[in-house]
Formats: C-alpha cells, sequence, structure tokens
C-alpha cells in the first residue's frame, strides 16, 4: 500500500519475511513487532546474536590488522618507558575533542607527561600547520599524535621529523596514494589497509590503539615494574560512545558494541566534563542516543563553531569542577550563540536554493558566512532537500567550504578528486562529509565535476519521494513497555535506523510552537487514546500549516517514538517526520 503525504512523498511499507519473523520469534522470545523489525533488517545484521548482544569481547578484532599498528605501539612504549612527554593534536569537533580526550585520560591514568592542542577553526583551519607542530615541540614533546586528522599532513609531519619527532596519526578520513612520511598512519580508510574497519570513526581507532598499547604494557610488566594500577578499557567507552554517535558513523559492528557499552558506562557519570553538561541539560535519566547528538554533542562542538576551539577537549579532560563548571556554562552559550547565527544563515541559504533546485548537488557561496556554522547549515539543507549540499564561505576571493552528502555519494573522494585536478586549494573527509579551501572562480568548476560525478553515480537523478515505514501501530502503542520492546534493537544511528511507525485516523485536537522552533501537537485516537506529537524544527514548515489548518480533521502521521524522562516522570511521545490525510 503506497500512500501520498503533504510533503509530497509515498509512505510505502517495508518488506519482511513471516517466517523470519516466526523464526526469529520463537529462537529468541522475541514479540512479533521486535521479530517483524529483526527480518526487514537482516540482511544488514548479519549476525543476530551478535546484534542483540553486542560486546567488545566478541566483536573486538586483532588492533594488528590495522595498518602501522605495530610500530605505533612499539614506537609510544619507547617514550613511555623513557617519561617522554607526549604530544596530543585534535580536530576541534566532538570527534576530535573525545579522541584528544581519550588519549589524554589514558596517558594520564598511567602517569605520563602530555600537552593538547586544538587549533582555532577562524585561525588556524583544520589539521596541523607547522607552526602549531613547533608549538607541541618547544612545549617539550618528543612524540605528537593526531587524532581525527593527519592523514594529509604532509608538510607538518615533514617540520616534526626534522627536529627528530615522531609523529603518529590516529585518523579515519581518506587518504591519498602517496601518505605523508609519519612514523605509523593508522587509519582504516588508508588505500592499503585491509582491516575492514573502514566505519570506526577517529574515537573509536583511538580506542583499538589504546587496547593494543595497554596490552603491550600489560605483557611486558610496566604496570607491575613501575606500581601503576593497569586502567579499565572499557571505563573510557563513554568518550568513544560519544564521538561515534555525534560523527555520525554506522553503528554496526564494533561500533555498535561500543556505543551501546558506553551508555552504560555514561550512566555511572564519572567524567566530571560529561556529567555536569549532563546537569546543565537537565538530563535526569540514563542518557540516550538522542541525548549524545542532539544536546550533549553540539554543546562540545560549539566551542570549535563560535567560541574557544579547546574547550570541547578540556571539559572532558579536567578533573578541576570549578574549571570545568566554567567551561561547560561557556560552552552552553556558545551553543545558544550558535543557535541563532545558524539560523539566520539557514534562512539565507535556503532562499538561495531555488536557482539551482533542478540540481542534484547543492553548492552554495555567500560572502563572509560563519565558518562555524556552514557544516550544520550545510546538513540540514541536505535532510530537507535529499541532496548533497556543500556550503562556501567567501572572503574576498577565497572560500572555505563543508559538504554534507547522501548515502551512495562519497563526497570524500570526490573533494581528493578536486584536490588532484587542482579546483580545490586542499581538502579532504570521508563519505558522508568533507571540508575544503577554494577560490572564488573556480567553484562552478567544483559544481560541474560534483554533478557529472553524481550523474554517473545514479544514472538518471530522482529526488527520493519515499518514506518507507516498518508497521502500522495503534495510538495506545505509545507506552513504556512497547518502547523497551523496540529498544531491544537500539542504538539506533546511522546504518540503524530508528523503526519508522505509522499511525492512523488521529483527530487534530490542538497545535502549538514550542521554543519559537518545534511543533507540538495533542491528537485523539479512535479508541479513545491521546497522545503528544512533535515535529522537531517543524515552524515554517508545510507541516505547521498543516496541522493548523487541520483541527479535528483526520490525520495520519508516519514517524519514531521516544522516551521523555522529566523529574522522575517518563512518557512516550511520537516524532512525526510525515502527515498524509485519511481517506
Amino acid at each position: 500500500m503506497n500512500i501520498s503525504s503533504v510533503t509530497g512523498k509515498n509512505w510505502i511499507y517495508k518488506k519482511f519475511d513471516s517466517s523470519d519473523v516466526k523464526n526469529i520469534s520463537e529462537k529468541y522470545s522475541l514479540s512479533e513487532i521486535s521479530s517483524k523489525l529483526l527480518s526487514i533488517r537482516k540482511e544488514k545484521i548479519g549476525n543476530l546474536d551478535l546484534f542483540l548482544n553486542p560486546k567488545i569481547k566478541n566483536l573486538l578484532p586483532n588492533p594488528m590488522n590495522l595498518k602501522d599498528m605495530n610500530e605505533a605501539i612499539e614506537r609510544t612504549y619507547k617514550s613511555i618507558v623513557n617519561s617522554d612527554l607526549i604530544g596530543i593534536f585534535g580536530d576541534y569537533d566532538v570527534d576530535g575533542a573525545t579522541s584528544t580526550a581519550l588519549l589524554a585520560k589514558y596517558f594520564l591514568t598511567i602517569k605520563q607527561k602530555i600537552k593538547t592542542y586544538i587549533p582555532e577553526r577562524k585561525t588556524e583551519g583544520y589539521g596541523p600547520t607547522n607552526k602549531s607542530f613547533i608549538s607541541l615541540i618547544n612545549d617539550g614533546a618528543k612524540l605528537i599524535f593526531t587524532v581525527d586528522c593527519g592523514t594529509l599532513s604532509y608538510e607538518p609531519i615533514k617540520t616534526a621529523n626534522n627536529s627528530n619527532v615522531d609523529v603518529i596519526v590516529l585518523d579515519h578520513h581518506q587518504s591519498d596514494i602517496l601518505l605523508p612520511n609519519a612514523c605509523a598512519i593508522i587509519n582504516p580508510n588508508r588505500h592499503d589497509d585491509t582491516s575492514n574497519l573502514n566505519y570506526l570513526c577517529a574515537a573509536g581507532v583511538c580506542f583499538v590503539f589504546l587496547v593494543a598499547l595497554n596490552k603491550k604494557l600489560r605483557e611486558s610488566k610496566w604496570f607491575k615494574n613501575n606500581n601503576v594500577n593497569e586502567p579499565n578499557m572499557l571505563n573510557f567507552l563513554d568518550l568513544v560512545s560519544l564521538g561515534t554517535v555525534c560523527d555520525v558513523v554506522p553503528l554496526i559492528g564494533l561500533n555498535r558494541a561500543m556505543v551501546k557499552q558506553g551508555l552504560e558506562i555514561l550512566k555511572k557519570r564519572s567524567n566530571l566534563g560529561l556529567k555536569t553538561l549532563f546537569d546543565l541539560c537537565k538530563i535526569e535519566s540514563s542518557p540516550s542516543i538522542f541525548d549524545l547528538g542532539f544536546k550533549l554533542g553540539p554543546r562540545i562542538n560549539a566551542g570549535g563553531r563560535v567560541g574557544n576551539s579547546s574547550h570541547g577537549a578540556e571539559l572532558l579532560i579536567s578533573e578541576d569542577p570549578q574549571k570545568v563548571y566554567q567551561i561547560a556554562v561557556g560552552l552552553d552559550k556558545s551553543n545558544s550563540e550558535r543557535k541563532n547565527i545558524e539560523m539566520n544563515l539557514f534562512k539565507i541559504v535556503d532562499s538561495e536554493i531555488k536557482k539551482y533546485h533542478n540540481y542534484p548537488v547543492l553548492v552554495i557561496s555567500g560572502k563572509n558566512w560563519h565558518e562555524g556554522v556552514i557544516g550544520i547549515v550545510a546538513s540540514k539543507i541536505k535532510d530537507k532537500y535529499n541532496k548533497p549540499t556543500i556550503i562556501i564561505s567567501l572572503d574576498g576571493n577565497n572560500g572555505k567550504g563543508s559538504a554534507r552528502s547522501i548515502v551512495g555519494f562519497d563526497i570524500g573522494s570526490q573533494i581528493m578528486k578536486a584536490v588532484q585536478l587542482n579546483i580545490l586549494k586542499k581538502g579532504g573527509g570521508h563519505k558522508m562529509a568533507g571540508g575544503f579551501s577554494v577560490i572564488e572562480k573556480n567553484i562552478p568548476l567544483f559544481r560541474d565535476l560534483l554533478i557529472k560525478s553524481y550523474e554517473k553515480v545514479f544514472k538518471n537523478f530522482i529526488a527520493e519521494k519515499n518514506l518507507y515505514l516498518d508497521s502500522l501501530i495503534a495510538p495506545s502503542a505509545l507506552n513504556e513497555d512497547f518502547y523497551n520492546e523496540i529498544n531491544l534493537l537500539a542504538p539506533f544511528g546511522s546504518g540503524n535506523k530508528e523503526p519508522t511507525f505509522m499511525i492512523e485516523n488521529l483527530k487534530v485536537l490542538s497545535t502549538d510552537i514550542i521554543s519559537n522552533m518545534h511543533i507540538k501537537t495533542l491528537l485523539l485516537g479512535m479508541d479513545g487514546t491521546s497522545i503528544k506529537a512533535y515535529a522537531w524544527n517543524g515552524k515554517g514548515s508545510v507541516l505547521e500549516n498543516y496541522l493548523y489548518k487541520s483541527k479535528n480533521k483526520k490525520i495520519n502521521i508516519a514517524g519514531n517514538i521516544r522516551l521523555n524522562e522529566w523529574q522522575g516522570k517518563k512518557e512516550v511521545q511520537f516524532n512525526i517526520q510525515d502527515i498524509s490525510e485519511n481517506d
């Protein structure tokens, strides 16, 4: 059955195998709805046992499968034995901040001296520079790690080598065939890596590295000989899960296990910075993927976008309550500022889209747009139009761009290609996101390259007009028991999408705007059940217009369910993605 919606999408039920549902239900003692959802996802899931019970110990491969891992372990071990000061250069986003904090917390736990360096986005840009490496070297670093960056940092690594300082790269961004002359480049997305861990973010790569390093220290009796307690590696999974969720990498395989177990560690609130953010965000309950991605992540990111770039990492590393509180309050303030800047820029960019509405790839540029928010705006435009989106901020003739892509179009490799063709000055990224610098006159060339590449990949461009539904449910299903059933498939995210449900024959009782951004509507089902539903960031959308005009009309809604916990009370809510008229 196909249903056409108010946003012009066709609602289509996903296919499943009835015999699968029965077999899964019997084997795992699961409800029919949970078994149905697993049947729908069967091809992507693979091993159902590991999916339903993801454990690090069952999913962690031999770290030595990663290229250059042995060289990195041996070189780091040498610095630890010599009590060298270790430099850590990180990116300013959440993945970079959590990766920096992960290494820093581990080294501090085993009583090693460290110095961290996070570049300022506006003045220094992405990745290491000669100046930043010289700064770390002048501070005494004998070994430098780069995390969530460094794969293409040829000149800075050469500078470090000239000072007899080795560099170890822990990254996940795509590489060129020619690699820098680093001591080790651990990157599952480098062209010659065969580990099949290319879905990891930088925090995941750092965790695997630390597991291997920890094993080396244990087997060499370093902990015993130096009277140092061996760290429990699982206690670092709060940082790994945060980086993994916020970098929107697929929640499959090892990622799924790290996030699921990481959420358990987050409950303990053992990281002072995260605990302070929890309190500031009034997260009283067990943290969820939503909390990580939409509450904690944006605040940690805010420093790199509109405030002090190092604040995110400092928040996650520091054990000083007063300092942590001051940083957390500053990040919260920066996040509010970021929201306002982002909202204004989104309106400007969205109005520009009409010039390019027939293009399969959107490349939009403007003078002095805030570089700290162009990535978020690109992501929102991409979500709205389901097209790869590139936004470029121009300062004179020079532009800095941020790209967000859709499944199936590898934007990282496209940026690399454009760099090789001298269309872009420099750049990099991964399949779903990237950044670059470009001169203004080359923007049309870059747009043409992307469109031609897109058309080759997808042959004939057709905008996505389908919304795929997992199941029809009754209004009365919005209860805690049903939520817990569905949550057996969590954590949800990229690679394991939240189930999309349809509820039909609902009467609109009231509609309000909350926080000047979101829509809240009260609906009544045929069975007399009233439900609260929300359309996040729905103000100004076709959904708002339709709901206000549909009071007392019968409608169908499609979306996800979420558990809201506040002051000890729990309430299951429905998040609206789309609406259709009830015939």
